[in-house]
């Protein structure tokens, strides 16, 4: 997950079903490159005032943390890999290879500028999440990570992910949760979490669901999104 801003209030959509995502993909990609283009919002759907603070701040990167990202981003799954819609395995062997695997996802997900990093990112079917929500914290590890309380109260956010780059969109999400897992020794924890922490770990747990956050937001931004990474594919591949 990348790290995100603008809390908002609106009313969020149910979550989308595969039929509803394979239509707005459909659509996004019948559309030619001046259409993307005349139809494009504002970077990370922001009012033109916001969007170019954003750029400002973009440009401000140190060129040697930009590098490391780029290069970070280049082992992280992007949308439309088929990994990244599958369901991860119980992780049953915890051993100094499981543990090397932590170690780079931490490295990973710092190096990209994330907040959060699932397994399934990176293309290992291991349910395996591993966050940092405060610079200079300590780095959180779950492995087969369980929800086993959710707090009826709900908050709206807009939420990035490493893996749907350009994209940025609004997500419904429980305020506090509880979730039973392992850490990278196979001890059992218990994590209680509220706030962005909170809504880092949903994220993560999603990924290793094979949920997207364009499963979870409404549909006039699902198909914003969609538009913004088939532009963002097509520089890509260009």
């Amino acid at each position: 997950m990348s790290e995100t801003l603008d809390k908002r209030k609106d009313e969020a959509s149910a979550p989308v079903t595969a039929d509803q995502l394979e239509a707005d993909q459909l659509e996004a990609d019948q559309l030619d490159p001046d259409q993307l283009e005349a139809d494009q919002l504002e970077p990370d759907q922001l009012e033109p005032e916001e969007a170019q603070g954003e750029a400002a701040t973009e440009s401000k990167i140190d060129p040697e943390i930009a590098a490391r990202r780029d290069a970070a981003l280049a082992h992280v799954r992007q949308f439309g890999d088929p990994i990244l819609k599958t369901k991860a395995r119980q992780i049953k062997v915890f051993d100094e290879a499981l543990r090397s695997e932590v170690e780079r996802m931490g490295s990973l997900m710092d190096d990209a500028l994330g907040v959060g990093l699932a397994a399934t990112q990176v293309g290992v079917l291991h349910r395996l999440l591993v966050y940092r929500v405060q610079s200079g914290g300590p780095l959180g590890v779950l492995a087969n990570p369980t929800l086993a309380w959710a707090s009826r109260e709900e908050e709206i956010a807009e939420e990035g992910c490493l893996s749907l780059q350009t994209v940025h969109v609004e997500v419904e999400r429980p305020v506090h949760i509880r979730v039973s897992a392992q850490d990278a020794h196979g001890e059992p924890i218990l994590v209680e979490a509220s706030g962005f922490e909170a809504r880092v770990i949903q994220h993560e747990m999603d990924h290793l669901d094979g949920v997207l956050i364009l499963d979870r937001t409404p549909r006039d931004q699902r198909k914003a999104a969609m538009r913004s990474l088939r532009e963002w594919q097509l520089r890509s591949d260009g």
